[in-house]
């Protein structure tokens, strides 16, 4: 637990975001179950307001396909970065959307929030600092260092089932209604303890020392709003090029959850993941479809 309050970039945000997403809202909550479950409540009781919600402990953070995600505790990480913070940036932006076709948008989030957090990929090679990767369909990965394959977050977009109040946000010509989408970012800003995990964690300090929960919300939030407002017209196929250049599954042999394998070929411009099988290639596109490099455990 930290000791000293955290001195949160709330209303620069607002002022940043609300000319682009007019009745927006920032809160900063000490601790709730779910930033995703809250703002999911909050849609099924007819608050469909483009709202940013920031928690700085979660009791049931939640993943993709049911899983827990563990907001972690900071642990010996402070001594060892120098500097108290959270261990974890747990966030959920909730705003009305009508894209022409929702396919990829979690690849476009993390697309979003990997070239935020750094913005140029380092090159290959010893001695040089991790590169934030992209692993289909929803994960932040690090990897080019001596440490291996290493998680740094997740992506969790959930669509509520009911159109949004068109009030809300006016749908573009020849776009679909409304829906108020979800969209929940859990980011490893601390070093921390693995036990238990089936995928060793990573960190922000891995990436750039010094780099806390506050900064990062400063570099996310902005150019992911911007993006989300560039996929309602444009849909992921102008973001397939960038995902590539971080595609962490690219040419490597995977493993699907219903036991074939494969090798992985990119992603479509509808964000459908290409695998090479005995059978043919492969598009898969089902988010209940689990995904890892052969020879991994499930993460």
């Amino acid at each position: 637990m930290t000791t000293a309050a955290i001195r949160w970039p709330a209303e620069a945000l607002w002022e940043a975001v609300s000319p682009l997403l007019p009745g927006f809202t920032v809160e900063i909550l000490p601790t709730i179950d779910s930033t995703n479950t809250e703002l999911m409540r909050r849609a099924r009781a007819g608050q469909c307001e483009p709202t940013l919600l920031v928690a700085e402990a979660q009791t049931a953070g939640r993943g993709r396909l049911g899983r827990t995600w563990h907001s972690g505790e900071a642990g010996g990480a402070e001594a060892a970065t120098g500097s108290a913070g959270l261990p974890s940036l747990m966030m959920s932006l909730g705003l009305p959307l009508a894209p022409k076709d929702w396919s990829g948008l979690s690849l476009a989030v993390g697309v979003s929030v990997a070239e935020s957090l750094q913005p140029v990929l380092p090159p290959l090679g010893a001695g040089q600092p991790a590169r934030v990767g992209l692993k289909w369909p929803n994960d932040l990965w690090l990897g080019g260092g001596p440490l291996g394959d290493r998680k740094l977050g997740g992506i969790l977009v959930e669509t509520a089932s009911f159109v949004a109040p068109q009030t809300a946000r006016e749908s573009a010509p020849g776009t679909s209604a409304a829906r108020y989408v979800v969209i929940g970012i859990g980011i490893n800003v601390l070093p921390r303890d693995g036990e238990g995990m089936s995928m060793p964690p990573g960190s922000l300090q891995d990436v750039e020392p010094g780099l806390d929960a506050p900064g990062a919300l400063a570099r996310i939030v902005p150019p992911l709003v911007a993006m989300l407002q560039s996929f309602e017209g444009y849909g992921f196929a102008p973001m397939q090029p960038r995902f590539a250049a971080r595609d962490v599954l690219q040419g490597r042999a995977v493993t699907l959850s219903d036991g074939h394998t494969g090798t992985a070929h990119g992603v479509g411009e509808d964000g459908a993941l290409l695998v090479h099988t005995a059978g043919g290639m492969q598009a898969v596109t089902s988010s209940e479809i689990s995904v890892r490099p052969t020879g991994m455990p499930r993460v």
